[in-house]
């Protein structure tokens, strides 16, 4: 049995469900996945698309919508939400950070950029750097409001200074 289409939730028992679309997208690259979920936050959307899903709808969709959806993605579209195309249209417009901007990172909160800019998860990041997941995610909280940010995703094109000539003074 190999489907064309997964409707995929983020919250399941035992496995999220972006680890299971990761895994799944490693099996059968050409599965299409649809999130439909209650969440709203950058993160989980960022990371969800990231994994391979190729559209993210709310639950609180219509079933018309998620037929349309199935339809769209069968079609090669990428079907989301209108308030999710929103937030993520919206990440893209943040304004870069400008070099009177000045942003400080401590030295631990830029170990963890810079493990996150290698794609490795809270997790893996608590684990390499002998921490709680939770302290992780207390300094990705941190980086995130000085830096002015919302996402994995735009914390890692902000330090990467794209679009701003150069990477964040990060030396503290």
């Amino acid at each position: 049995f190999r489907p064309d289409v997964v409707l995929m939730d983020i919250h399941m028992p035992g496995i999220s469900g972006i680890e299971t679309t990761a895994r799944l997208k490693e099996m059968m690259p050409e599965l299409q996945v649809i999130m439909v979920t209650v969440y709203r936050d950058h993160d989980k959307i960022f990371d969800a698309l990231k994994a391979g899903a190729c559209g993210y709808l709310l639950k609180r969709s219509s079933p018309e919508e998620v037929r349309r959806a199935i339809a769209e993605v069968r079609a090669g579209g990428a079907p989301m939400s209108a308030e999710i195309a929103r937030r993520v249209v919206e990440a893209f417009h943040r304004p870069p950070i400008k070099p009177e901007d000045e942003v400080h990172l401590s030295k631990r909160e830029t170990e963890i950029l810079e493990l996150l800019t290698q794609g490795l998860t809270n997790k893996e990041i608590a684990d390499r750097l002998s921490l709680s997941v939770e302290t992780v995610r207390v300094h990705l909280r941190r980086t995130y409001d000085k830096l002015h940010v919302h996402s994995r995703t735009e914390a890692v094109v902000k330090y990467r200074g794209i679009g701003t000539g150069g990477p964040l003074d990060h030396t503290r």
